[in-house]
């Protein structure tokens, strides 16, 4: 009788949707009601917080790059904005957070590149033109980045980014210590593939310069074609017993350049990169005893351990005619590079503290 009410589509979808229904193949007896209702009531897992300080670090860095591809564009958008170092008619400058990706890929959801419209409008209103990209930092990758306000400033800035007008200077702490203590590492790097049980790609070291098993000499061979130039300065700031920090100026821009040059060039991986710490293997980064124990893990955890490299420092020249100086920005390091710099008693010189603070 009360069906009379409803409208005939109405009931001719519904009586559709029923018989297509599992429950009419299957009917669900009261039994199994009971257990699903009681499965729906029974508290979910926590996931354990460990006690230690150095290993919840850990653990909340491993989550935080996890909720960055869940977070809403606006909501990451203000994350951002709530990390702007410096702004003015031309370009934005933001603190890149740790896990967070710069462009989409496999397995990306959310990048910095979806939310430049959404940030433009938060800061110049509904009719902003979307932020533009200058540069790129690593995923795993800390600090300085440039943002344009218009595309014809990103050209700019990109062209002075190519033309090396742009000094760059980032910090890492890396296992061991390097010999000389300052130096040049100018070692060509290309992209080869891994022969390994897991095949995959990696940037490696293609040298001009290779030593004769036969007679222990040096022999030049011919540059592949596919490898860049690549140099990096870099000036040891701190060593302690197992590990170092370095101040690290790329003159080129070539993908891992830094991390390929230390790891490779120089035999000091950085903390934390999981990648680069061998070369047949996909595998976590094995660490010494020593360096276990100062940090607080185990190696079982070191698996979670965040790439310690942070862009820290960088000089714009003047981006327009009218303007005479340099624009120079600093960026103090995230929290997770502060605490294993303390955790292996590596100390910074005096100016280096002051600018670690300054917000």
């Amino acid at each position: 009788m009360a069906a009379q009410n409803f409208p005939c589509s109405f009931l001719r979808a519904a009586v559709r949707g029923f018989a297509h229904s599992p429950a009419v193949a299957a009917p669900v007896t009261a039994e199994q009601m009971a257990e699903k209702l009681r499965e729906q009531k029974k508290p979910k897992a926590v996931p354990e917080v460990p006690k230690d300080r150095v290993l919840r670090r850990v653990q909340e860095y491993v989550q935080q790059t996890r909720c960055f591809q869940k977070l809403h564009p606006n909501v990451l958008a203000k994350v951002l904005k709530k990390g702007i170092l410096y702004t003015n008619k031309d370009i934005v400058v933001i603190n890149k957070p740790y896990g967070l990706p710069v462009h989409g890929g496999p397995g990306v959801k959310t990048c910095i590149t979806d939310v430049l419209p959404v940030l433009a409008k938060m800061l110049d209103g509904m009719k902003a033109e979307p932020l533009h990209l200058c540069h790129r930092l690593d995923k795993e990758t800390t600090g300085v980045m440039v943002l344009a306000k218009d595309e014809m400033i990103a050209h700019r800035v990109q062209e002075m980014f190519k033309t090396r007008q742009v000094e760059k200077k980032y910090w890492a702490i890396c296992i061991g210590k390097p010999e000389p203590e300052e130096g040049i590492v100018d070692i060509p790097i290309m992209e080869k593939k891994v022969d390994s049980h897991q095949s995959h790609f990696k940037m490696t070291l293609a040298p001009n310069y290779r030593l004769s098993l036969e007679d222990k000499k040096l022999r030049k061979v011919r540059r592949n074609r596919d490898a860049q130039l690549a140099v990096t300065r870099y000036r040891v700031l701190s060593s302690w017993s197992t590990c170092s920090v370095l101040e690290l100026e790329p003159i080129t821009g070539v993908k891992h350049q830094i991390r390929v040059h230390l790891a490779y060039g120089l035999g000091c991986p950085i903390l934390g990169d999981h990648k680069y710490s061998h070369w047949s293997k996909l595998a976590p980064q094995k660490l010494s005893q020593g360096t276990l124990k100062k940090l607080g893990l185990e190696q079982v955890k070191a698996r979670y351990l965040p790439l310690h490299l942070h862009a820290c420092k960088l000089t714009l020249p003047p981006i327009n005619s009218n303007e005479e100086e340099k624009i120079h920005l600093l960026c103090k390091p995230p929290i997770f590079f502060k605490l294993s710099l303390k955790r292996l008693k590596l100390e910074f010189s005096e100016s280096e503290q002051k600018e670690m603070k300054t917000d």
